[in-house]
């Protein structure tokens, strides 16, 4: 459904001679299959919406090639757009409208019946717990159900590829279980496409068939969850030690099975293969020895230590700004003063 070769994308900023080329994607190359949800992750200022919009045809890509539901993203822009249900982390609401009447006119403009638009909008209403706002301006909801309102407009005309750009940030835990059960059945059960950027480590976890992680405009991981997360070396085991004078001892029999440990005050931690073998044994012999714990922790690794692992940093790590825009490019749809999500 979707192949990316050697995407670029290049902002230039400042003025006169201190103008500056910024590379947002450098050289992405990109394949997802037909019925696939893959979860695309990357801290702010990685690339991933600059790489969403450039696959959405709403930035034209420097260089590079796309093609997306077998069409090509800058040749083919209008055969894209009618192929693919596009949910963008800005929003896409007008604040004046009434929220059906925008739902009908979106289905509409992908040759939706009148009749078909609100028979499929209603039920995506009922579905993410908007009853009752079928006659309510967005303006007068909250963050929260515009926001669900823009993924009912992305959902409603069916679409055989859903491109989903941080779907559920302002929602409540209730609703964001219930929108992730609407995605999953989006694949099982209509077979759609699922292209899902996310900062949510437990949402890509949870949803996802497969994880791209992209860091400073490039591709540095493709993979299963549990295949990215097993090249981690080992479990995370923390020790609490009951008293000053025997953190050497926890420390020297932490570090002989995982080679090397580290020490921040009386907890001793390290990365050990197959913890959950090695734990008993670490806990008789730290028994035999007299050292007494006040905590013991074994965390498997997750979606944010295999990124730590591959870039040396977070995948928690939000401190980058975004990329610039590229003047004269198209701009996300909506009024402005309506797109903040709360």
């Amino acid at each position: 459904m979707i192949t990316a070769r050697g995407l670029v994308q290049t902002f230039r900023t400042g003025r006169g001679r201190a103008r500056t080329d910024v590379h947002a994607v450098r050289g992405v190359d990109l394949d997802v299959a037909e019925g696939e949800v893959v979860g695309f992750l990357g801290p702010n200022g990685a690339g991933k919406t600059t790489t969403l919009r450039m696959l959405t045809t709403l930035l034209r890509p420097t260089a590079g090639t796309a093609t997306v539901a077998g069409y090509d993203v800058a040749t083919q822009a209008v055969q894209v757009r009618r192929s693919i249900g596009y949910v963008s982390q800005a929003g896409s609401t007008y604040s004046g409208a009434f929220a059906g009447d925008e739902v009908i006119d979106h289905g509409m403009l992908y040759g939706m019946s009148h009749a078909d638009a609100v028979r499929r909008g209603q039920g995506l209403f009922d579905d993410l717990q908007l009853e009752g706002l079928w006659r309510r301006r967005p303006k007068s909801m909250s963050g929260g159900q515009k926001r669900r309102l823009d993924i009912v407009m992305g959902l409603v005309h069916e679409p055989s590829l859903v491109f989903l750009d941080e779907p559920t940030t302002g929602l409540d835990p209730q609703a964001r279980a219930n929108l992730w059960g609407h995605i999953s059945a989006l694949r099982d059960r209509k077979g759609a496409t699922v292209f899902l950027t996310t900062h949510y480590l437990d949402e890509a976890d949870a949803l996802a068939d497969r994880i791209v992680i992209i860091d400073r405009g490039e591709i540095v991981a493709s993979d299963t969850a549990d295949n990215l997360k097993a090249q981690v070396a080992g479990d995370l085991v923390v020790l609490e030690v009951a008293a000053d004078d025997q953190v050497a001892t926890a420390h020297e029999r932490l570090r002989v099975l995982a080679g090397r440990a580290e020490v921040d005050g009386r907890r001793v931690s390290a990365r050990v293969p197959r913890a959950g073998r090695a734990v008993p044994g670490l806990l008789r012999d730290l028994g035999s020895e007299g050292v007494s714990l006040d905590s013991i922790e074994v965390a498997r690794p997750t979606l944010d230590d295999v990124f730590l692992t591959l870039t040396g940093r977070s995948l928690r790590d939000a401190e980058q700004p975004e990329q610039p825009e590229q003047p004269g490019h198209p701009e996300q749809p909506g009024d402005p003063n309506d797109q903040e999500v709360a």
